[in-house]
C-alpha cells in the first residue's frame, strides 16, 4: 500500500533509465560491452623477435663482408645497383670535399688535432725546397739523356739533395719549436712531427690534402 507522503520520496530516489547506446553514440566510443576483442593475446617482444628470426651478426673478415655484399647485389635489379653505386659516389665525393676543406671529422687520423693543423699551416706558409723535387726530377731526367750533360746533372743532383736535406731539417726544427711553444703539453713532437711536415712539404701545393688554409708568407 502506497502512502501519500511516500510518493515524492520514491520518485526522487528511483534511478532514471540510462540508454548506454545513446551515450556511446554521443561520445563517439563504443561501450565496454560492445568492444570486439582481438581474439588473441598481445605477443611479447621476445616472441615477436623470435618470430622475425635472428639478426645476422656483423662480418668478422673482409672476405665475409665481400660475400655478403655479393649476395645482396644478386638480389637487386640492375637499376637498383646503379642507384646504390651513384649514391656511394655522391657520399665519397661529399666526404672528400669536406676533408679537403679542413673538416677534421672526415680526415685521416694522422691529420687530426690542433698540432697537425699548425704543422700544416707552417709548411704551407713558406716555400720549401722539397716541394721542387718533382719538377726538378723531370728536368734532371731530360738533362741525363744527354751524355755531355750527365756529369753536370749528377753534380746538380747532389747539390739539390744537400740543400733539400738542410731545408727539411730546418723545417722540422722550426715546426717542433713552434709546437712546443704553443702546446707545451702535447706529446706529438720530435721526429714523427718533423717527418709529417717533410712529407707535406714534398708535395706540390695544388696536390696537398687537406688544402692549404694559408698563403705563402702568412704568419702562423
Amino acid at each position: 500500500m502506497k502512502l501519500p507522503w511516500n510518493s515524492d520520496a520514491e520518485k526522487s530516489t528511483s534511478p532514471e533509465p540510462t540508454d548506454f547506446a545513446d551515450d556511446a553514440d554521443e561520445s563517439g566510443r563504443p561501450s565496454a560491452a560492445g568492444t570486439p576483442g582481438k581474439g588473441r593475446p598481445t605477443p611479447k617482444r621476445r616472441d615477436a623477435q623470435r618470430r622475425r628470426g635472428p639478426v645476422a651478426p656483423p662480418p668478422m673478415t673482409r672476405a665475409e663482408a665481400r660475400a655478403r655484399k655479393k649476395a645482396l647485389r644478386s638480389t637487386m635489379s640492375k637499376q637498383e645497383r646503379k642507384e646504390v653505386a651513384a649514391e656511394r659516389r655522391r657520399i665519397r665525393t661529399e666526404q672528400r670535399e669536406k676533408m679537403m676543406a679542413g673538416d677534421e671529422k672526415y680526415m685521416m687520423a694522422r691529420d687530426r688535432g690542433p698540432v697537425r693543423k699548425m704543422a700544416r699551416d707552417i709548411v704551407d706558409s713558406r716555400r720549401n725546397v722539397a716541394g721542387l723535387f718533382l719538377p726538378f726530377a723531370i728536368f734532371l731526367l731530360v738533362m741525363l739523356m744527354s751524355p755531355n750533360l750527365a756529369v753536370l746533372g749528377n753534380l746538380v743532383l747532389l747539390v739539390f739533395v744537400l740543400v733539400t736535406i738542410i731545408d727539411s731539417v730546418y723545417l722540422g726544427y722550426r715546426v717542433n719549436r713552434r709546437v712546443r711553444a704553443r702546446y707545451p703539453d702535447s706529446t706529438d713532437h720530435g721526429f714523427r712531427l718533423g717527418w709529417y711536415s717533410f712529407t707535406r712539404a714534398m708535395q706540390l701545393r695544388m696536390m696537398r690534402a687537406p688544402k692549404p688554409q694559408v698563403k705563402p708568407g702568412d704568419k702562423v
